[in-house]
């Protein structure tokens, strides 16, 4: 058994060059993913008053600047980008990184800044359909040598992504947790499955949803890779927890709890026993949220000593 232990760095309120300086500082301490999210403003929402870098542009430089780790983005609205852009891009990045790149797709959920930047963000279940059409799109771009296809929302016609990405499969990561339509079109078209801010225990109640579906459109659950994000609120002792509790608060207001039950908000020691809950639960890769400003050594007793713990506890 393995576990992929990674860290999904909001590019928000830091400087570019202290963001490059902190994906070398990850990659060289061996983390095996790093990711974007794909965000116009600041998340959680605050009306776009935090500084914050696009998700492509920013994907360019995290490719250049590391040689290790596994990298992406968790996850891309498709409705910010054409799906054939998209996979035009991802082959890119694949080629800047090495082989390295894996792509995160989904439908969407900050409807403020999609509004303010003049994007349509329509009901969820219209962002579905795209979602689903997108992810083929993708696949087949990044596969065959020439793709066609008509949908409601997309279309292709005899379109080449050529050169095709450094890795034969590039995986493609789809994001979410709705029961009845999300996660049957994970189980219908992607490599892996991601899902935020979860408890252990809720996210082993989807995950076995999942495999459900899995199962219904005859695919080996097996095949399929499972992520979980959880928010880095470590302390080291109970003024740091208190501290870590109010910036939650602050930050999520009326969803604070719920994401406080994805988030190791807990001490460095209790934070094995924690990641290995989600293990337990089915995850195969366990990524840390960040978003500055952030405790500096409680990141680093996360990457010089937790780290070390889990994979010891899983091997």
């Amino acid at each position: 058994m393995s576990i992929s232990l990674g860290v999904h760095v909001g590019q928000q309120n830091m400087t570019m060059d202290d963001m490059r300086a902190l994906w070398r500082k990850l990659d060289t301490n061996g983390v095996d993913w790093i990711s974007t999210w794909d965000h116009f403003y600041e998340a959680p929402p605050k009306g776009g008053t935090e500084p914050h870098f696009e998700a492509l542009a920013t994907l360019g430089a995290l490719a250049a600047e590391t040689t290790n780790a596994r990298i992406g983005c968790l996850v891309f609205y498709v409705g910010y980008r054409n799906p054939a852009l998209l996979a035009k891009a991802a082959a890119t990045l694949d080629h800047i990184s090495g082989g390295r790149f894996e792509l995160g797709i989904g439908a969407g959920w900050h409807i403020w800044e999609a509004n303010a930047y003049g994007y349509a963000f329509p009901d969820i279940g219209t962002r579905l359909d795209m979602l689903e059409e997108a992810a083929q799109i993708i696949r087949r771009m990044l596969t065959e040598e020439r793709t066609s296809f008509s949908g409601i929302h997309y279309q292709v016609d005899d379109a080449s992504c050529l050169p095709h990405p450094v890795q034969e499969r590039l995986p493609i990561w789809i994001g979410g947790v709705g029961e009845k339509r999300t996660l049957k079109i994970v189980a219908d078209h992607a490599d892996g499955w991601n899902a935020a801010y979860l408890s252990p225990e809720e996210f082993k109640r989807v995950n076995h949803v999942l495999n459900d579906w899995c199962e219904e459109e005859q695919r080996d659950p097996r095949s399929l890779k499972r992520a979980a994000n959880v928010m880095f609120n470590l302390g080291f002792n109970k003024k740091d927890l208190e501290r870590q509790r109010e910036i939650l608060q602050n930050d999520w207001g009326a969803m604070a709890e719920r994401t406080a039950n994805g988030a190791l908000l807990c001490t460095p020691e209790r934070a094995v026993e924690r990641i290995m809950e989600y293990v337990e639960a089915g995850a195969d890769e366990i990524n840390i949220a960040l978003r500055a400003p952030w405790n500096v050594e409680a990141l680093d007793a996360y990457l010089t000593d937790v780290m070390p713990k889990v994979r010891d506890a899983v091997n």
